[in-house]
């Protein structure tokens, strides 16, 4: 399997369901700067990360709800199902 191994600025990881999600963005260093449970809807989703969006990469942890989040344009940011990452060395645990 091939991993996504580039290095990004910003790192967020969503944990999505139907009608909830809960979103966290840590930067390069590993500090938090957003943790929230929020609805899963596209405009909350981009407001959440308008600040980070130049340089993220998102991973998502779900089954079967994330199309709205494939079908969104993503020009400023990667998306890919969380199997297919892997972290960077350096970040903490």
């Amino acid at each position: 399997m091939r991993f996504y191994t580039n290095q990004h600025r910003y790192y967020c990881g969503i944990d999505l369901h139907a009608r909830s999600m809960y979103l966290c963005i840590l930067d390069q260093q590993g500090e938090i700067l957003l943790h929230r449970n929020m609805g899963s809807a596209p405009d909350s989703f981009l407001e959440a990360i308008a600040p980070y969006r130049k340089d993220l990469v998102v991973a998502v942890e779900c089954i079967f709800t994330w199309y709205w989040l494939a079908e969104l344009d993503r020009t400023d940011f990667v998306l890919y199902p969380k199997a297919y990452l892997k972290a960077p060395k350096d970040l903490p645990r």
